[in-house]
């Protein structure tokens, strides 16, 4: 018995090491995918990034910092990201298992009572004179599958870039939260810089108003004018509770992503006191797989249907399995123990070839290799969508600066328009229309300032976070 153990073994080994090879090619990444430098951005072989700063040390403001603090520790998909990256890694684990022979432990006890005109029966009844027999056994099974195609290893390359793929869609949503926090803090920045100018232009209709009325009881101007000043200041004032509206929604919308229940937002600092920072250093496309979480995730989904391919195209092969039973079996519990009396064993060991199946798993295959295929321009898409979220985010940076320039020249002009319309009605020299018109294109233009200087700093975020920046 030994001998024909001894030889079973020696075959195995000697298949799977003569046999054992890659029965598929892997398909790499496209090298090709990327461009060489980004639109909108200088010709450079620099690799440095603003995406390599740690997210604490790229936004300055305190406020922000406890925001992002708090929403990395409680934002609930955040957490479930995380569950999502131990299941895979439980996953993983459990794939490194799939070269070791599966033992099992069995204890099994049956009776058979044949026909007494069978033939069992009748034999049975002659050779110990009883109808029934017993049968008693105990012992160790053992099944093991020599990994001759790869099989094995193509699982745990699929498991272990599963693992790594949670990984990093828990850095892409970090990314995310990061940037939308940030967004959502300017925003409340923008909202109070808003509603701190709609109140001053209220302050400036009512002496407006003042004005009109004091000329109405000279009889210089008719009803019209007060009428008019009065329905411009209510326009102002109806900004007041539309703002405040606006600032209670977004601190619900920080809430929510901070893992806590509605509740106001501390600032300490004015959206004009804040420093729109000149980002530069961008990197070159290329280093997007290395920094952008998206893009990274799906190399390795790419890695995995190349796995999987291997998996499929390993079932189309034979399959050499060896199994073995040994321990002790008696039809006689007095006899059960029996040592060496009672002792079995059998060992097998033999390839097996699908054959009225084979379609089925052909196809399987033709699947996986299709699913593959369609890897590669998955990963081919999100190196557009990222390099394409740079390039947008750059073209912004550049322009709104430009648009905030004219825009504060506008203010600036606006601002001494209303200075001399004042002077002049008030010397009536000037249209009360002309003083009207030039406070209503004053307070569209504050807001519209305010507006530029938010959209600014969430360009800067968005640039950050499009780089990879925001999960380290």
């Amino acid at each position: 018995m030994k001998n024909h153990i001894t030889k079973i073994v020696t075959f195995a080994i000697l298949i799977t090491t003569l046999i054992s090879c890659k029965v598929s090619k892997d398909i790499e990444t496209p090298k090709d995918a990327f461009p060489e430098n980004f639109r909108n951005a200088s010709v450079s072989s620099d690799t440095t990034s603003i995406a390599d700063v740690e997210w604490k040390n790229f936004f300055t403001e305190k406020d922000i910092i406890k925001l992002i603090d708090s929403a990395v520790a409680r934002n609930n998909d955040l957490q479930i990201a995380e569950k999502n990256i131990e299941i895979a890694q439980y996953r993983f684990t459990q794939s490194k298992w799939g070269n070791v022979p599966q033992v099992n432990l069995f204890v099994n006890a049956s009776t058979s009572n044949p026909s007494d005109n069978s033939f069992t029966g009748l034999n049975l009844n002659q050779a110990i004179g009883a109808k029934h027999i017993d049968d008693y056994s105990a012992g160790a099974s053992l099944s093991w599958e020599a990994d001759i195609w790869g099989k094995i290893r193509n699982q745990k390359k699929g498991a272990y870039a599963g693992y790594l793929q949670s990984e990093e869609v828990k850095k892409a949503l970090q990314t995310n939260i990061v940037a939308n926090v940030s967004r959502g803090y300017y925003n409340l920045l923008m909202l109070d810089a808003q509603l701190d100018i709609a109140r001053q232009n209220l302050r400036l209709n009512d002496s407006t108003t003042n004005i009109i009325k004091l000329k109405y009881d000279a009889g210089q101007v008719t009803n019209l004018a007060i009428q008019q000043s009065e329905a411009q200041k209510l326009n102002s004032a109806q900004l007041i509770p539309l703002l405040e509206q606006n600032i209670a929604i977004q601190e619900n919308a920080l809430s929510v992503l901070t893992g806590s229940f509605p509740n106001s937002k501390q600032r300490s600092v004015r959206l004009s006191a804040l420093e729109v920072k000149n980002n530069t250093a961008i990197g070159v496309p290329s280093t997007l797989v290395s920094r952008r979480p998206d893009v990274k995730s799906a190399e390795l989904a790419l890695k995995a249907a190349n796995a999987n391919v291997g998996i499929t195209k390993a079932d189309l092969y034979p399959a050499l399995r060896i199994t073995a039973q040994g321990g002790v079996n008696s039809f006689e519990t007095s006899n059960w123990f029996n040592i060496p009396a009672s002792l079995f064993g059998t060992v097998a060991g033999g390839l097996t070839q699908p054959l009225l199946n084979n379609k089925r798993v052909r196809t399987q295959y033709n699947i996986a290799v299709a699913e593959r295929e369609k890897a590669v321009l998955a990963f081919r898409q999100s190196v557009l969508v990222a390099v394409s979220e740079v390039s947008d985010a750059l073209v912004k940076v550049e322009k709104l600066q430009q648009q905030e320039t004219f825009l504060k020249e506008k203010v600036k002009t606006l601002q001494q328009a209303i200075k001399n319309a004042n002077l002049l009605f008030k010397n009536g020299m000037a249209e009360y229309l002309e003083v009207l018109t030039a406070q209503a294109n004053l307070l569209q233009s504050e807001l519209e300032l305010a507006d530029i200087k938010r959209q600014q700093l969430t360009a800067n975020t968005d640039l950050y976070r499009a780089l990879g920046g925001g999960w380290k």
